[in-house]
Formats: C-alpha cells, sequence, structure tokens
C-alpha cells in the first residue's frame, strides 16, 4: 500500500447562529461523551485508532546538524538581496524602495509614519472594516519615526529595514503592546519584553506599527474573529483572508507595509500568504527563535514573514533567522544562508506526487500545472515522486496542533471557556476528548513521515503542491458576527500545509496566478532542512513569470 494515495476528503457538518451555540453547549457538557464519537469517525481519528505504526515518536521534528551554536546570529548582511524584485505586472512598493526614498530625500520615516496611520484608520473605518491592525500606539510609532528620521538627517541609519513598516501577528509579544493571542481576556497588560524576532526587527530601526489580528489562538485558517473583527481580503473584501495569520496577510496585500510577522502551525503563514496574493515562507523548525511567542503548539509552530515579493520575504528571514541563546531548539541549527541567491533554477530537479497535486479544485490546479511548466522551460526537471501516509500525517497533526493548544490553554479553561469564540469552544472541547494514546500515535506517525520525505528528497531538490485546495471562501453571511464551524472547508484549505509542519521540514508560498474572479491562487514549495534559500529562490522565479495583479483594496503610504 505504499504507493496508494490515501488523503481523503472529509465531510462533516456546516453550523452557525444558534444551531451552533446549541452544539457547542451540548459538545461541551455531559452530552460530549456521545456525541463526539460519530465526529471523531467521521474526522478519521477512529479510522487512526485502528493504525498500528511501530515507529519510535518522534516529539520535536528537529533536523540535527551534528554541533551545537553558541551564540546568536543571522544571515551575514554581505549575502543579502542587494535589488527589489524586478517581477511582471502589479508590485507592492519594497523594502529597497522604502530604503531608496529615505536615502535621496524623497519622503522621511516620519512622513511614512503619518501615512500609515491614516491608512489603518481609513482601513478600520471603512465598510466593511478591513480589520488587518487591531492595536496601534500612535506616540509610539511616531516617536520611533521621529528617532529614525533624525538618523537618516544625521547619515547614520541602522540600515536596509530603518523606518521601513512591519506588522507584528498579536501572536508575538511587542512592547509596549498587550498579546491577547486574538482572545477577548488575555493581555491585559504590557508586554514586559519584546519577541526575540521582534527585538531584531527593532535593533534594526523597523518601524513596528502595531499589532496584527489573527485567527483567536490560531486554532483556524480563515481568519473570522468575533472578539477583534473578521480580516477582510484586499483582493475582495467579501472572501477571507485565510489565517490565522489574517492580519499579517491582509496588512502586506493592503499596501500597509512591506512585510509583516506570523507564526505558522498548520499552514498559518502559507495559507493567508496564498488567499491574500503575497510570499510567506514558514523555514525549518528551529530556524527562527520561537522566544517571546506565545506557546500554543510547540512542536509544530514556526515564526516567519509575510511579504509582497520574494526578495523582501529573504530579507526578512535573513534579519530574524538564526540562533538565540533565548530558545535552546534554535541552536541546533547551521549557519543560516542566503548563497546562491538568483532566480536561475537550471538542473532543480522538482519531486510532485501527482494524486496529491491534483487534489484541489480545478482551477487550482490548472494554475499551478501552468506555473509547473514554466518551471520546466526555465530547465527546472520535474520528476514524479510518491509520499505515503498523507492521511494519518493529516489526522496525527490535527490530534499534535489541537492536543497542544488544549493543553495551553488548560490554565484559563475552566473560568473563560465561555470566553472564546463559539468555532475555537467546539475545536477545544473536541481535542479534550483526545487521550494520551492519540497524541503517541501522532507523534509516531511524525516520525513515519519525517522518513517518508527524506526518501522523497533522495531524487529531488523540493517538492510542489497547491499551497491550499480552494481559494478564498467568500465569507458566509451567517458567520458574522459570531462565527461558524465549517470543517469540511477547513480540512480543503488545509490539504497541503501540514506535512510541513508535522516533519518541521521548510516550506513556501508564493503567487502562481488567479482565478477568474481575480482571487489568488498560490503555489507551496517544501524543501529540504535548512535549505530556505532554494524556496526563495523558486518564489524569486515565480516573479518572473506570473503576472501579478493588483488587489481592490491598497492603499499607498510611500
Amino acid at each position: 500500500m505504499k504507493d496508494v494515495y490515501d488523503l481523503k476528503s472529509v465531510k462533516l457538518p456546516y453550523l452557525s447562529g444558534g444551531l451552533l451555540k446549541f452544539f457547542v453547549s451540548l459538545v461541551e457538557g455531559p452530552l460530549g461523551g456521545l456525541l463526539t464519537p460519530s465526529l471523531f469517525e467521521s474526522a478519521g481519528v477512529n479510522w487512526l485508532r485502528k493504525q498500528n505504526f511501530d515507529d519510535a515518536p518522534t516529539n520535536y521534528p528537529i533536523h540535527y546538524t551534528g554541533r551545537m551554536q553558541t551564540e546568536a546570529a543571522s544571515v551575514p548582511e554581505r549575502e543579502w538581496p542587494t535589488q527589489p524584485s524586478e517581477g511582471k505586472g502589479f508590485r507592492f512598493a519594497s523594502i529597497h524602495e522604502y530604503a531608496e526614498a529615505y536615502r535621496s530625500g524623497k519622503t522621511t520615516p516620519e512622513e511614512v509614519a503619518k501615512k500609515v496611520l491614516e491608512a489603518i484608520e481609513a482601513s478600520n473605518t471603512s465598510n466593511p472594516p478591513l480589520r488587518a491592525v487591531i492595536a496601534v500606539d500612535r506616540e509610539e510609532v511616531m516617536r520611533m519615526a521621529r528617532e529614525s528620521t533624525q538618523r537618516f538627517k544625521d547619515g547614520k541609519p541602522l540600515g536596509l529595514f530603518d523606518g521601513v513598516p512591519v506588522a507584528v501577528k498579536d501572536e508575538l509579544d511587542m512592547t509596549p503592546y498587550p498579546t491577547t493571542v486574538g482572545t477577548s481576556f488575555l493581555g491585559k497588560s504590557p508586554a514586559r519584553e519584546d519577541a526575540t524576532v521582534v527585538a531584531r526587527l527593532r535593533a534594526a530601526g523597523a518601524l513596528l506599527i502595531g499589532k496584527a489580528n489573527m485567527h483567536e489562538i490560531g486554532i483556524n485558517v480563515t481568519g473570522l474573529n468575533p472578539h477583534h473583527g473578521t480580516v477582510r481580503n484586499p483582493y475582495n473584501v467579501g472572501h477571507f483572508t485565510g489565517g490565522s495569520s489574517s492580519g499579517s496577510a491582509a496588512a502586506v496585500a493592503a499596501g500597509l507595509c512591506p512585510v509583516a510577522i506570523g507564526a505558522d502551525g498548520g499552514g498559518s503563514i502559507r495559507i493567508p500568504a496564498s488567499f491574500c496574493g503575497v510570499v510567506g515562507l514558514k523555514a525549518t523548525y528551529g530556524r527562527v527563535s520561537e522566544f517571546g511567542a506565545a506557546p500554543l503548539d510547540w512542536s509544530i509552530a514556526h515564526v516567519g514573514p509575510l511579504a509582497g515579493s520574494a526578495t523582501d520575504a529573504a530579507l526578512t528571514y535573513a534579519l530574524i533567522a538564526g540562533p538565540d541563546l533565548k530558545d535552546p531548539t534554535s541552536l541546533l541549527q547551521p549557519d543560516p544562508t542566503l548563497t546562491g541567491w538568483n532566480s536561475d533554477l537550471k538542473g532543480l530537479k522538482i519531486g510532485v506526487y501527482w494524486p496529491w497535486f491534483r487534489h484541489a479544485e480545478a482551477e487550482v490546479v490548472s494554475t499551478c500545472m501552468a506555473l509547473l511548466k514554466q518551471f520546466e522551460a526555465l530547465s527546472c526537471e520535474v520528476r514524479e515522486i510518491v509520499i505515503p501516509n498523507l492521511e494519518a500525517n493529516r489526522v496525527a497533526h490535527t490530534v499534535t496542533i489541537t492536543s497542544e493548544m488544549a493543553q495551553a490553554m488548560n490554565a484559563t479553561y475552566q473560568h473563560h471557556h465561555r470566553e472564546h469564540g463559539l468555532d475555537v469552544r467546539l475545536n477545544l472541547a473536541l481535542a479534550r476528548r483526545f487521550t494520551a494514546t492519540d497524541y503517541v500515535t501522532a507523534q509516531r506517525i511524525r516520525t513515519r513521515m519525517i522518513q517518508h520525505f527524506k526518501d522523497a528528497f533522495q531524487s529531488v531538490d523540493v517538492i510542489l503542491t497547491p499551497t491550499t485546495g480552494l481559494p478564498a471562501p467568500a465569507i458566509p453571511a451567517d458567520a458574522l458576527p459570531d462565527g461558524n464551524s465549517d470543517l469540511t472547508t477547513t480540512v480543503e484549505i488545509m490539504r497541503f500545509v501540514t506535512a510541513a509542519n508535522l516533519t518541521g521540514l521548510p516550506a513556501i508560498s508564493f503567487p502562481a496566478g488567479y482565478t477568474a474572479h481575480d482571487l489568488p491562487i498560490g503555489m507551496q514549495a517544501i524543501g529540504k532542512p535548512w535549505d530556505e534559500a532554494t524556496l526563495l529562490r523558486l518564489a524569486l522565479a515565480a516573479e518572473h513569470l506570473v503576472e501579478r495583479k493588483a488587489p481592490q483594496v491598497l492603499y499607498s503610504v510611500l
């Protein structure tokens, strides 16, 4: 059965409004034990419990390199891209363009900050509101902007990022803001210390414009948040952004900033990047420090950039990647590098598992197939591969991420669980019915999946799939304002992304094209451990092939 494609679509009930409230109360209550077996049957959990995986469990997907780092480091600046991307069609304002505008005197960080604040205010008072950025300390933003402007006047900018606007997902600590993690009850006091990623951006002079919205505790992938508002897709405000880094993707796609920081436990960077037509990178597990990120799903969590271009994603990766003494997991990596950064893909071996690649809506498959053929025309070699046990991977990831999130929220569950959104309450209630045996089985499957990908990478350099099984779904009217539960669609959205989280392998989403209704379609590339540079090269090459389109909602702040 090793060459049989077994990944399934699932059918679970769609719930919203009063019916969802009633169902959630049942699942949370004494009758939940009677309802759970049928839900677990539909979701594949009962099937998983009948399987036998004799692999030893892997609790953290660390791709050990044989030595321990002893000091903090990042990609040397001599390896950073020196020019902005030169793609086809529409282009977002880039980090290099901000830097050039400041150095030429065309504008100042202070003027840009004023425009950013005006744009955020306009976006949040529009009808419907964008809700990409949910917390802004205007005085703090202007203070940073004035200091950056003065550095340019003195001829002493801190570097390429000085004065460049950056939004940060509300899952990471950033002073002087609280960290709500998308909830209504967490984050009642300001963070005491920046997350390491934020500290690196601040030290480089980045203009930290505020906290980006997210799907509550990152437990779903639409961006619907009943507490802070549902994030709208700048390409069509009637559609979801994807999540859980929903605000980060929307902020970039709406032009509020050239780059934003997100987090990815189950596609939460790559899914919104795909839906919003930007680039999103989840590096190898342990490559980017998790210090200061909310500990929601520690064995599959990644922090990374969402950017308007491959170059800006590479630049941000170069700054934030590398060992950090505050995160022991990050000390097991080789030196981060962008050596070989260019768009020349000659000789690159691309792996495709065709049944998996084609398991998506027709328009998604045809768009990604067209780009794949263009990669072949650049002298890439496409090779057919097989990745067994993808259904086991899907269920194992579900068990892992929701079990870890349920444990992470355990301290607040008794007193605050009714303050979560309805979909979060349902997911947490179901997760609390997983067993220790379920979790250990999932970690055995993790070991198996790591080996399957190692086997595939014996003959290829990267593995390509669509990023999602469908484009950004429309926001159902009955889902607002309290939310909905549509696990059938959630599985379709997440089909291609979870394997990279469970295995810890690096993965990127980049624009592949658009639907007939101008909704973005993303392509995903999964790479070998620590080989983020090849993924970023592939995204750069795609920018020379795919004609980008402008979003419907776009603010000019440069």
